[in-house]
């Protein structure tokens, strides 16, 4: 673990396990409550640390860090397929973007600003001159999941380092590696020794020390629904932000481009074996085109290649762990016995789930219902866009959302009428740079992320007033 700029490494460990073929990829030191308070004892002392430093020396920082990362990045992307097992290629692309949100972070460093206030347009305000100003929220408690340990660790740390803060990290128990690797870097990059903090260990108890904790001031965590709602219980008075997930929809209107929209379902869908907060769960197909999309999906999900995570051609791998498997094969077993059917796939293979298309009586099931989280898609038709709407709505969710038409009028009524928080025109729900505004609503979470919004909420905002009389 990393506290206080120091190595500690505990006698109890847990072995980190390749989900491909089970071998043991690192170990980690299993942390304690004690080690939670050791962190955030540093981390006071870190932000005295990061309050003597200029808004370009954070800046520079950051930018030290990004390039650093990508003279790594090929061990780094091979550390990140043995840990969470997604496709060597896609784990080029996450060191890829974290490199980028590191970029774009260290030009937020720069960019923190308040404004003045006009004080004499209230009576009381006549001869005071006053502006605010943005200061760090002090010490944030960041919680981040498996399927992208690098690059939503980056989305967590980088802005609030830009921001002035001292952070805390608690890594996915299940792939902590990569972010101790990030912890390496950053204090190689001169990053003040105290700063950052890296304490590894089940969530249970790392996690709820870590939210409870007086001094912590605001807990940034991307994870499951119920874990955020017990965060928010235990976290008590403090800022939150919170990237809870979804079943994102996806609509395709009778006007659609099938060919474009398979291809990119076959990516959104299936992307690190589903297990993306914004994997395209939900397809909602107009019936016009129902027959010609299914005579491509079907083939198209069949003929992606599982294998070696490792292997470049490999395009599926395995899932997280054994009973994440199990779990999503227990789901689609459930609606395949309440009326749905499997037009392909949906059948475990060692450590992998088969790419799976589900279609028929679905929506009481929780393939519909819930985040599935696994390699397959539920596909369902509408009558129109009326249909297409109520039923992507039909969610607690509401990330982000797709529809792919030609026609203006109904992207922009999709736009405004689809409960999520963002909604992607002519592509999958998955789409994602890293500045954009990023989050969702309902029970998708609270606040958003990307370098820039991500500072918004890592900063409070302090009012200063002038009294020209004196």
């Amino acid at each position: 673990m990393l506290i206080g700029g120091a190595w500690i490494e505990k006698e109890e460990k847990i072995d980190v396990l390749n989900p491909y073929d089970g071998s043991v990829a690192g170990q980690i030191s299993k942390g304690t409550r004690e080690d939670v308070d050791l962190a955030v004892s540093a981390a006071k002392q870190g932000l005295e640390q990061m309050r003597e430093l200029t808004a370009g020396e954070r800046a520079a920082i950051l930018l030290r860090a990004a390039g650093r990362m990508k003279e790594e990045q090929e061990q780094l992307a091979r550390l990140i397929a043995q840990e969470v097992g997604k496709t060597i290629t896609e784990a080029r692309g996450e060191v890829a973007r974290a490199i980028n949100t590191f970029a774009l972070s260290s030009e937020e460093a720069k960019r923190i600003h308040g404004e003045t206030i006009p004080m004499d347009a209230a009576p009381a305000g006549k001869g005071k001159f006053g502006f605010y100003i943005r200061v760090p929220v002090g010490i944030i408690a960041a919680i981040s999941p498996f399927n992208f340990p690098l690059n939503l660790v980056a989305h967590k740390i980088a802005p609030a380092l830009a921001a002035g803060n001292a952070v805390v990290v608690k890594p996915a128990t299940v792939a902590p590696l990569i972010a101790l690797e990030l912890g390496r870097i950053l204090m190689d990059c001169g990053l003040p020794t105290h700063a950052l903090n890296i304490v590894t260990g089940p969530g249970s108890e790392i996690g709820d020390a870590l939210c409870s904790h007086p001094d912590v001031r605001m807990v940034t965590f991307t994870g499951s629904l119920a874990v955020g709602e017990g965060i928010c219980r235990t976290a008590g008075l403090k800022k939150i932000t919170m990237e809870l997930g979804s079943n994102s929809p996806v609509i395709l209107m009778d006007d659609a481009d099938i060919e474009v929209a398979v291809r990119k379902i076959r990516t959104g869908g299936y992307a690190l074996a589903g297990q993306v907060c914004i994997s395209t769960q939900r397809v909602i197909v107009h019936r016009a085109v129902w027959d010609e999309f299914m005579s491509k999906i079907v083939p198209a999900v069949s003929s992606l290649k599982m294998g070696d995570p490792l292997e470049d051609t490999t395009e599926l791998g395995p899932m997280v762990t054994a009973s994440e498997l199990r779990r999503a094969k227990e789901w689609i077993d459930e609606a395949v016995a309440g009326g749905a059917r499997l037009e392909c796939g949906g059948k475990t293979d060692g450590s992998f789930l088969t790419p799976a298309v589900i279609t028929g009586e679905v929506r009481t099931s929780k393939v519909w219902t819930s985040e599935l989280f696994a390699p397959a898609i539920v596909v369902v038709p509408a009558e129109d866009l009326d249909e297409a709407i109520l039923l992507a709505n039909d969610s607690a969710y509401g990330l982000q959302a797709g529809i792919f038409t030609r026609r203006i009028h109904d992207a922009f009524r999709a736009s405004r009428e689809i409960e999520t928080g963002g909604v992607m025109v002519n592509d999958v729900p998955t789409f994602r740079v890293d500045h954009m505004p990023y989050g969702g609503v309902k029970s998708s979470g609270l606040g958003r992320e990307g370098p820039r919004f991500a500072v918004e909420e890592m900063t409070d905002i302090r009012v200063v007033s002038f009294c020209e009389g004196l």
